[in-house]
């Protein structure tokens, strides 16, 4: 299994025990250190909401919606009121923004399910985290993509392909080393969208 920190094994002794996920106590040190860091080009734009399960909020608790920009906060804000919901989302509304939500294709010992691995040797270093569930990616990076897409991938896996109209779970939770930028996914998304 590979630390989620710096990609290298992770030994099977002492301590860590099977469910480890840093190879070292350097790395756990680093990816908590860094852990409420995201790329500068989220942080910037005023589009953060709280969720509650799957569900948008405002900072306050009521509803929030991906397509009304009063209901957005800036990312601060809903950091502030940590007690609301179980975690915070990105609205993505068309401006250049996009997200490939890879689901069910980390495996159980971390390693990606094949046709995940060939489908990210496609992507430029970008911005890459966990889902909430620990089985998915949100690849972060800049595409224009219109209408939203899922396609169906092999082992029971999906992904779907959206800039606008959506809201995006953020785990801060970065999956191996990847740079804090976003980088242009314009070739990626236009090779999945053909398919």
């Amino acid at each position: 299994m590979p630390c989620t920190w710096c990609g290298d094994r992770i030994l099977r002794n002492g301590a860590r025990g099977p469910s480890a996920r840093y190879c070292s106590p350097r790395c756990r040190v680093a990816a908590h250190r860094d852990r409420k860091r995201v790329p500068a080009e989220l942080v910037a734009e005023d589009r953060w909401v709280r969720r509650d399960g799957k569900r948008p909020i405002t900072p306050s608790g009521r509803p929030a919606s991906s397509t009304d920009d009063r209901t957005w906060s800036p990312l601060a804000a809903v950091d502030a009121d940590g007690a609301r919901g179980n975690g915070v989302g990105f609205v993505l509304n068309g401006d250049g923004i996009a997200c490939i939500d890879i689901d069910h294709c980390v495996r159980p010992d971390g390693s990606l399910e094949p046709w995940a691995k060939r489908l990210l040797r496609r992507v430029p270093p970008t911005w890459i985290e966990l889902s909430p569930s620990g089985t998915g990616l949100h690849v972060w990076g800049i595409a224009t993509v219109g209408t939203g897409r899922m396609l169906k991938m092999p082992n029971g896996g999906g992904v779907e392909v959206y800039d606008r109209g959506r809201y995006i779970t953020v785990t801060r939770r970065p999956f191996g080393h990847c740079p804090r930028v976003l980088a242009d996914l314009t070739d990626v998304v236009d090779e999945l969208l053909a398919s």
